[in-house]
């Protein structure tokens, strides 16, 4: 038991998101826990192949986030893993829409579940340093009080501050109920597949001519651990999950051999657009924010609380580094893009030279 934990693993735990990355994860770690007695992992879609043998401990069960009334009050669950969030728009799930629907809508489904089970006694939500937005007006560090200067710009900022507030709303409904949000920085690692690691992984890098923005990131394997945690103990309240110690954008982009190229601000989502023509994922506001802006949060409370101190973020970033060494190669046709992404930075930084001179 860690400082400011109690014993408080339950007998039967739902996962919601098990078809994904974190979910599969999650939901494995926790069946092989022998304090908990049963995990059931919810999701509409069937999980990968790629998750098979991972999942073969976890009881899968086909269902959206609406139909899960009945199963929490049939099966006298005892705790609940909120995972099942979408961090950028995709077209096939319906864009953006797809998106608040899947995250906004299906928390609500979930939460209003949650308040009909009698025997749940404690819920863990994934949440995002994103609540906390990204501007030119933000503090140096944020801590779990702080509120956002402005609303994010993007719509998984958005969408996490909606949740949030429906998370305070059961809390006050439901005050038998230990409820623990959890704000995780951009995920990193060996194994971690995201937008910003798609990013780190481009031969050319687009960055935002003067700025250098500090960022911070935490080791998917201390995501899984604080999770773990939050199920197997008591940790009722709201926590940044980061790895201490930043790194400037510029430092990470050396670190992973990788070449900068500075485009000026108004072009970055061209520029975005080029590096999802290159095949290197989708980038959508939350994520150009944060390489204009950076963010930084205070990460006290999760280690006096769990006794637990996540990897620095430049170990964690240096592990990606390591399983990432050379991976992304270009083709003729991606090479040609590229190139005219820089070309199209340079005369965009000398035209904006012109203009002020």
């Amino acid at each position: 038991m860690t400082p400011g934990g109690t014993p408080g693993a339950p007998g039967v735990v739902v996962v919601t998101g098990v078809g994904r990355y974190l979910g599969a994860h999650v939901a494995a770690r926790l069946a092989a826990d022998p304090r908990i007695e049963r995990v059931i992992g919810v999701d509409p879609a069937t999980p990968g192949p790629e998750f098979a043998g991972l999942l073969d401990r976890v009881e899968r069960i086909r269902l959206d986030l609406d139909s899960l009334g009945g199963l929490l009050a049939d099966l006298d669950v005892a705790a609940v893993v909120h995972l099942a969030l979408a961090t950028a728009p995709d077209p096939q799930q319906g864009g953006r829409s797809g998106m608040k629907e899947q995250n906004v809508i299906g928390t609500m489904q979930l939460l209003a579940a949650c308040q009909r089970a009698p025997r749940l006694r404690k819920l863990v939500v994934r949440s995002s340093t994103a609540a906390y937005g990204a501007s030119f007006r933000d503090p140096a560090v944020f801590t779990e009080e702080t509120e956002p200067r402005e609303v994010p710009r993007g719509g998984f900022g958005r969408d996490i501050l909606d949740i949030e507030g429906y998370v305070r709303g059961f809390r006050r409904r439901r005050p038998d109920v230990t409820a623990t949000v959890l704000r995780f920085a951009p995920f990193i690692g060996s194994t971690a597949d995201t937008t910003l690691t798609r990013y780190f992984s481009q031969p050319v890098v687009p960055t935002v001519f003067g700025r250098d923005p500090r960022l911070q990131f935490v080791h998917f394997d201390d995501a899984l651990e604080v999770l773990h945690r939050s199920v197997a103990e008591d940790h009722p309240g709201t926590y940044n999950v980061a790895g201490p110690g930043v790194l400037s954008l510029s430092q990470a982009i050396r670190r992973a051999g990788r070449v900068a190229v500075p485009v000026w601000e108004p072009g970055l989502s061209g520029a975005a657009a080029i590096a999802r023509n290159l095949g290197f994922g989708r980038y959508g506001l939350d994520q150009v924010d944060l390489i204009v802006h950076g963010r930084v949060v205070d990460t006290r409370r999760l280690t006096r609380e769990y006794g637990f101190t996540p990897r620095s973020t430049a170990v964690a970033f240096d592990d990606f580094i390591r399983a990432h060494h050379g991976g992304a190669v270009l083709s003729r046709d991606q090479l040609a893009m590229a190139e005219q992404m820089v070309l199209e930075s340079i005369r965009q930084v000398r035209s904006a030279v012109r203009d002020r001179t």
